[in-house]
């Protein structure tokens, strides 16, 4: 541990980079400009996000808007709970093709997908008895590579293959998921293997709760959770998971690799992983604001979090605030519309009442702390996608999965466009090196550091 603590040392010295050469030579950091926008690296007809508009060099905040294949999901999410039916399957249709289906197409394109749910025995046997882990994410990456070793034709660079490839991933996805979660739990955690078969009846909704919880779901739990995979199928090119999907697939490699990476992204607490701080830090401030309903109390116990004097001490009010969006995240407002229905369906309106005073309140306490002109602060999709699945009582440990499950949509339909229609060119941007130049020191000459 001596010898590890040493070169863990070295190794910090030498990641250190002064920062203001950042500056000097004008370095887009995180690939973001100046006015924290991001820097314009590509093309796309996917998903278009939208939250503000530029007027000269200003940057004029505006409500959000999302748009798949031109579509806006509003008018996406209204139409099919208008028509009390679920969404997810004509979502994934509408970001492959462009175009949504009709009844007919749609009734088949469901039927395909519920075909593919099913895993063979010998993987579900290697994935869940044989090959233990501790994190659903890591075992979802896993399995994607071995499906790479059960494919025919894995190397096939054809749009049909392509596309064979990547529906049979979107359908596998939720049957991965629930399978390694009990198998976790099962190998760690000594509790009982529950393996629960696909039901090809079932939307894509209603079968993961089926699989996750058998029968015992409502009509309500299934449109929510529908409702979800809708908002996260997709979110433009620019979220780093899918630009994980674009800049691998450049490359030339296999769909299972791209798809791999992605979910390596997807993974990260900034990422995927934001609803689970945003559930740590409302499990925190329920345990420490007494009245739910006193604003002034909310309010001062959040003005100590920006800070850093509670809970994490980061300074960060997780759920609030968006890379793009200003004024409002849509997908925040589409699911806020059902949670408050859901809440009262679990009694649990005490509760999403206080994740709505903190909506309001986190405003007027941000701009308390960093004075007149702070950035405009709303909730983003994670601020209540987390109340949600707590609701529904789905686990913990499968929340960033179900976001895999969702997003895999959007992943394999920027994949598709990337080795189909751009430039073909490896995506491959700039490192400027900053290291002073050295001389080579012969072995007998140096000395311990």
């Amino acid at each position: 541990m001596e010898w590890i603590n040493h070169l863990t040392g070295l190794v910090q010295d030498a990641c250190e980079i002064d920062k203001e050469l950042f500056t000097r030579y004008q370095v887009k950091r995180g690939l973001r400009n100046e006015d924290h926008t991001g820097v314009l690296v590509g093309l796309t007809n996917i998903g278009d996000v939208q939250g503000y508009v530029r007027e000269g060099d200003k940057i004029i905040p505006t409500e959000g808007r999302l748009f798949y294949r031109g579509i806006d999901v509003y008018d996406l999410v209204h139409g099919f709970l208008s028509e009390n039916r679920p969404g997810f399957d004509e979502t994934v249709y509408l970001l492959l093709t462009g175009k949504l289906p009709s009844a007919n197409e749609l009734e088949k394109f469901s039927a395909y997908l519920a075909g593919l749910r099913e895993l063979t025995p010998m993987l579900t046997k290697s994935m869940v008895l044989s090959l233990r882990g501790k994190d659903v994410m890591n075992m979802l990456a896993r399995t994607v590579l071995v499906l790479y070793t059960m494919d025919d034709d894995p190397e096939d660079m054809s749009l049909q293959n392509q596309l064979r490839q990547a529906l049979n991933l979107i359908a596998k996805f939720p049957t991965i998921i629930t399978y390694s979660y009990y198998g976790m739990l099962h190998s760690f955690y000594r509790k009982s293997l529950i393996i629960r078969h696909p039901e090809m009846h079932l939307s894509t909704a209603e079968n993961f709760l089926h699989m996750l919880k058998g029968e015992a779901y409502t009509p309500l739990e299934a449109t929510i959770l529908d409702l979800v995979l809708v908002l996260h199928a997709e979110h433009g090119g620019g979220n780093n998971s899918t630009f994980t999907t674009r800049v691998v697939s450049s490359s030339g490699t296999d769909t299972y690799s791209a798809i791999a990476a992605a979910i390596g992204s997807l993974k990260g607490n900034l990422h995927g992983g934001a609803n689970l701080k945003v559930m740590d830090m409302m499990d925190h401030l329920k345990e420490n604001i007494r009245d739910w309903n006193d604003d002034e109390e909310i309010a001062a116990y959040l003005l100590k979090m920006l800070r850093g004097e509670a809970f994490d001490r980061s300074g960060k009010i997780y759920g609030m605030g968006h890379a793009v969006y200003t004024l409002s995240d849509p997908r925040a407002v589409l699911l806020k519309e059902k949670a408050k229905d859901l809440a009262a369906e679990k009694n649990r309106t005490e509760e999403y009442n206080l994740y709505e005073n903190i909506e309001r309140l986190v405003p007027q306490v941000f701009e308390k702390h960093k004075g007149a002109g702070a950035k405009i602060i709303s909730p983003n999709v994670d601020f209540y996608s987390g109340f949600v699945y707590d609701c529904i009582r789905i686990p913990r440990e499968i929340y960033t999965p179900l976001f895999a499950a969702a997003r895999i949509a959007g992943w394999c339909a920027h994949r598709l466009e990337e080795i189909t229609f751009s430039s073909r060119r490896i995506i491959r941007p700039a490192y400027k090196n900053v290291c002073p130049k050295a001389q080579y020191v012969p072995i007998s000459q140096r000395k311990d550091a």
